[in-house]
């Protein structure tokens, strides 16, 4: 979330600690409903629509928002590319991919948060206030971090302490996720694929999960020799 001077300076008609907001979907009258949702929740405004890449772009260059609500599915070019040529701007992406991939890659290239459409107005709601809440707090910190405000921002302390050493909680997130849009089991070379880990990797977080009761052990007995284990989120 670095920013310019340039970027932070004000414009007209702001107001002071606002967080100004474009909206971009291909289809005009869904933007339109997420600008209805936006505009509902304190401290934040929009202050444009775009509907293809090109325009999000120009747009961006334009009005130099805080935080892009970024479709994937855009006529000219994937939402993804849009989100490698942001600049000083954050992303959350909403759209109606739910692959691992995309949402993998999406992390990758900065995304702040991923919604999958159809959401409710309270589901957006809920994460435009953790995206200021978290603005709040990287104002609050000061030139330097400390590892509990580090610790704060990327994900609760109890969580990181939760987990055995040499675990990542963003990791763990990741695998979860994995598991859990599988809708079936998976091995654990299987899972290793789709989350872009080694096996060895993701069979540690795979039994983490299990032992923690949001994933299940499957054994798969074939004709001879050992069985494969298959693991499958708990729903």
């Amino acid at each position: 979330m670095t920013r310019d001077p340039e970027a932070t300076a004000p414009h007209a008609g702001d107001e002071p600690g606002e967080i100004r907001v474009l909206v971009v979907d291909d289809d005009f009258m869904v933007a339109r409903i997420h600008c209805g949702y936006v505009a509902r929740v304190p401290g934040f405004r929009v202050v444009a629509t775009a509907h293809t890449g090109a325009d999000a772009l120009a747009e961006v260059a334009r009005h130099r928002p805080d935080l892009v609500l970024l479709d994937i599915y855009l006529p000219d070019m994937s939402g993804l590319d849009v989100l490698k040529d942001l600049r000083d701007t954050d992303a959350l992406v909403i759209s109606a991919a739910r692959d691992v991939p995309t949402v993998r890659e999406s992390m990758r290239r900065g995304a702040v948060n991923y919604l999958i459409k159809p959401f409710t107005a309270d589901a957006l709601a809920e994460r435009l206030r953790q995206y200021a809440d978290t603005r709040r707090r990287l104002t609050s910190i000061g030139p330097e971090a400390r590892q509990d405000d580090v610790d704060r921002l990327f994900g609760t302390p109890s969580q990181a302490a939760s987990l055995p050493k040499g675990l990542s909680p963003a990791t763990c997130a990741l695998v979860a996720e994995t598991l859990r849009e599988a809708g079936g089991d998976l091995s654990a070379a299987e899972t290793a694929e789709l989350a872009g880990l080694s096996r060895v990797s993701a069979r540690r977080y795979l039994e983490y999960l299990c032992a923690e009761g949001r994933a299940e052990l499957r054994p798969r007995y074939g004709s001879a020799g050992r069985p494969e284990h298959r693991y499958q989120w708990r729903g």
